[in-house]
């Protein structure tokens, strides 16, 4: 065999089962051996390695017998990439002058051995701009680094070429996100600094217009009024060798020229131009304290409206009557990944307060299920609640006529409750859809639609998880996303989903291939509405039948919506 200078990556491990990778720093010495394999012209090569890395306890003579065997048994014209001995397997791969080997016991699986050689073999292309002896030697920590990702212990790992990658970056979205805010909070400090400094120039500015009408206003007196104010004695201050801005002269000569005052009010100016000097001048530290020290002034802004400081989050307010009733329910549902659902509980009750006596003696009658979740419901009344007629409408009443309900105070006269599994039931489905590439990469497709139009959903969150170490790069949405750092996932916010824009899509792309890695997904929304379609028809007087006005305010809030 006779070649220019080939080369050997000896990845050497006793026990064929064992791949997992475990951090650790290992000395220089013990990590990379790196010694030149020269071809002779009679095809007898020295027992020596370009790189060299071990997964199991072996001495160099045994190693160095392992490499020395090797070219003996490449059998001549042969298309196999593997060749056996009594005791090992040898599993290698041409690259250009050179070969990458892996050495292996016979007991090892060939197929997980020739694959877990072609993904050394793409790591060495990445990593070296072309394969030869120099460029090898040079990158070899970066090779080392990445062989102990793939295999570590004599366990293979279960990555790929991307997610190898990723680690060797040592990429992090915390320090992303930290590097986003120190620029934008030098950002701020720079304008900060830019809009103080417009300031103390408007000021200098206008200290020099009022040093101006002072200094004319005080020279023309001085002027008209003679000598007696004037400079007469200016030439006892006199320096011949060095003259400052008090010239001497005789008085007349001293009304022809501009009033000294003026000169000392645009001292004060000059004064204020100094500050402004020593504060650009001084720039940088001014900045380096703010950014390090203290926040920037804050911007005024507009004071939040009364929805959004209310806990109802982005609901429509209700302005309450009378005869007030507050329709509340708690929904937890629990879908499947492939369709259909897994669990699905649904609690509510009706609240009335009354706050005028005269409206007391009152009964309500809840008008026909909007939706068929409304005959599975288990009714509850309150103790001084009679209980419903069957087959008849439903009214809600105290069992003593002649009494009458609390006014001024909040009561529960009625609670129901689900539990099932009808698909037909969900208020909002979620269809996640990963389709994972030959690339080490993954499609994600995620959309969903409203499944009632009776519901207005408001403050909609969707909560992808990412894989670890990776980041998507967004293609495609109907509203607006965000990486939410402490939990690693893809945010996807959607204001308002009600019966006019019912449905919305997203889809990103990101490393990784396994599909398992995107669920659970969750999400989160207040409704306006009642999932289970209970609402008043209308309040009526117990002892004349007329009709009192109220008002409904009804609501739907989420206490695990999730997509498994």
């Amino acid at each position: 065999m006779v070649s220019a200078e080939p080369f050997a990556l000896s990845h050497l491990h006793g026990d064929a089962h064992r791949s997992c990778w475990q951090p650790r720093y290992v000395p220089r010495a013990a990590k990379v051996r790196l010694k030149p394999v020269f071809f002779c012209d009679d095809a007898q090569p020295l027992h020596t390695a370009v790189l060299s890395r071990q997964f199991h306890p072996m001495t160099r003579t045994r190693i160095d017998s392992l490499l020395a065997s090797f070219p003996k048994l490449i059998p001549a014209n042969s298309q196999h990439t593997s060749v056996e001995t009594a005791e090992v397997r040898y599993v290698y791969q041409p690259l250009e002058d050179l070969y990458i080997l892996l050495i292996t016991n016979k007991a090892s699986n060939i197929l997980q051995d020739i694959d877990t050689l072609h993904l050394f073999a793409r790591v060495v292309s990445d990593l070296c701009k072309s394969v030869e002896e120099r460029e090898i030697q040079r990158q070899s920590f970066e090779l080392l680094g990445a062989f102990d990702e793939i295999v570590s212990l004599g366990y293979r790992e279960h990555v790929n070429l991307m997610q190898v990658r990723n680690v060797l970056e040592m990429e992090s979205h915390e320090e992303k996100i930290q590097e986003i805010i120190a620029r934008n909070k030098e950002a701020e400090a720079k304008e900060e600094l830019k809009r103080r400094a417009r300031q103390l120039e408007m000021q200098r500015r206008e200290q020099q217009k009022r040093a101006a009408a002072l200094g004319g206003s005080v020279g023309g007196g001085s002027y008209l009024g003679g000598g007696a104010i004037g400079y007469a004695s200016a030439p006892r201050y006199e320096a011949p060798d060095a003259p400052t801005a008090r010239t001497a002269s005789p008085a007349p000569a001293a009304a022809s020229r501009p009033p000294h005052f003026k000169t000392g009010g645009m001292k004060l100016g000059s004064k204020k131009t100094k500050q402004a000097e020593l504060l650009d001048a001084l720039g940088s530290e001014v900045l380096t304290v703010e950014d390090m020290s203290a926040p920037p002034t804050p911007i005024p802004v507009e004071p939040p409206t009364q929805t959004q400081k209310d806990a109802r989050g982005s609901l429509p307010s209700v302005t309450p009557e009378s005869v007030h009733v507050v329709i509340k329910e708690a929904v937890s549902v629990s879908l499947l990944r492939e369709g259909g659902i897994k669990s699905m509980q649904l609690a509510g009750d009706m609240s009335l307060q009354v706050s005028d006596p005269s409206n007391a003696h009152i009964k309500l009658a809840l008008a026909p299920f909007s939706t068929d979740l409304g005959s599975d419901l288990q009714f509850k009344q309150h103790p001084n609640v009679a209980k419903f007629t069957p087959n008849q409408e439903k009214v809600i009443a105290l069992k003593d006529s002649s009494r009458a309900f609390q006014v001024g105070q909040a009561l529960v006269v009625l609670k129901w409750r689900y539990a099932g599994q009808d698909e037909s039931y969900v208020p909002l489905s979620i269809n996640c859809w990963p389709s994972p590439s030959n690339d080490g990469t993954c499609d994600v497709n995620i959309e969903y639609e409203l499944e009632h139009d009776h519901l207005t959903l408001y403050d909609v969150t969707i909560s992808i998880p990412l894989p670890t170490g990776s980041y998507p790069t967004v293609s495609s949405n109907s509203s607006n996303w965000s990486l939410n750092a402490s939990f690693h996932t893809l945010d996807w916010s959607i204001p308002q989903i009600s019966a006019d824009e019912r449905s919305g899509a997203l889809e990103f792309s990101i490393g990784g291939d396994d599909a398992g890695a995107f669920f659970p997904v969750q999400v989160a929304f207040v409704a306006e509405g009642s999932l289970a379609g209970i609402r008043l028809a209308k309040v009526t007087r117990m002892n004349g039948g007329d009709e009192v006005v109220f008002s409904s305010d009804a609501v739907v809030t989420v206490d695990e919506y999730v997509v498994l």
